[in-house]
């Protein structure tokens, strides 16, 4: 009994008011000959400049192994990256992928299974690019996997050969949702925004809302419309730059703000207030 009031003690203890910690799940990748667990500088610097968090990067060992529980008890919020990887079509029964395509099973098995309890347990989510497919697949979507070859869509995809200033520079206009949350915080019905995917929603999700489209109708961000907190995911990159791009830091803000209103709520709850 002792060791177990000791230990609340140090729990409470360490929620005493700080930076929130927001939780970045990694990609697995080979080096060489050995697995290693990465995420983008981009998207670790982002969440400390603009979202004013503490990251905490999150190795793709599968939700089971890390106890999601236990995980979601460490963080104050949740930051899905983007990825050179796609989600494996099995997840959402469809059809294989292109020869050569990338895919990473591990972060499927940590991210999947992650999604939905965070959301239940109001963690704060946001979803980049492929976080935001694996959103949109969490909550039962589907994805179509080479938007340029259909012909109602546009080519998202960036021209490799180029500089990264232009790869992730301007690239199309979305058009927000009136009574969205991006309408809201970009204070604006259109938007300019950049695009690096060939992956895109098929069919949304059960219980997310729309929240942008590309001139070519292609849901580009979204909400989940009946979750307890912040929970929002976009197609394009705003981590790319993030404090010369006005919605870009006003989304990390809010984003950091949820975060810490979260840990302040714990906090208080773990002192009885």
């Amino acid at each position: 009994m002792i060791r177990r009031a000791a230990e609340s003690v140090a729990a409470c203890f360490s929620m005493a008011p700080r930076r929130p910690v927001i939780g970045i799940p990694a990609d697995r990748r080979m080096i060489g000959a050995h697995p290693f667990h990465v995420v983008g500088e981009k998207y670790i610097d982002a969440i400390v400049t603009a979202a004013g968090a503490l990251p905490l990067l999150v190795p793709a060992l599968g939700a089971e192994v890390l106890g999601i529980d236990e995980l979601l008890d460490s963080v104050d919020g949740l930051l899905l990256t983007g990825s050179p990887s796609n989600v494996e079509p099995r997840r959402y029964e469809g059809p294989p992928s292109a020869p050569g395509t990338l895919h990473d099973p591990e972060r499927d098995a940590t991210t999947l299974p992650l999604i939905p309890r965070a959301i239940e347990a109001g963690v704060p989510l946001l979803g980049i690019c492929r976080g935001f497919q694996e959103m949109n697949v969490a909550f039962g979507g589907t994805l179509a996997q080479r938007l340029q070859d259909l012909p109602d869509r546009l080519d998202h995809r960036e021209n490799a050969g180029e500089p990264l200033e232009v790869q992730y520079g301007p690239a199309h206009a979305v058009s927000l949702e009136p009574d969205g949350f991006l309408c809201a915080l970009a204070g604006s019905r259109t938007v300019t925004v950049n695009s690096l995917h060939a992956q895109g929603v098929e069919t949304l999700g059960s219980g997310l809302a729309v929240e942008a489209r590309a001139p070519d109708g292609l849901i580009e961000a979204f909400r989940v419309s009946d979750g307890p907190g912040f929970a929002v995911a976009v197609q394009w990159h705003p981590e790319w730059q993030v404090m010369g791009n006005a919605l870009s830091r006003a989304l990390f803000a809010a984003f950091g703000a949820a975060s810490r209103e979260r840990a302040r709520q714990r906090w208080k709850e773990c002192h009885g207030e």
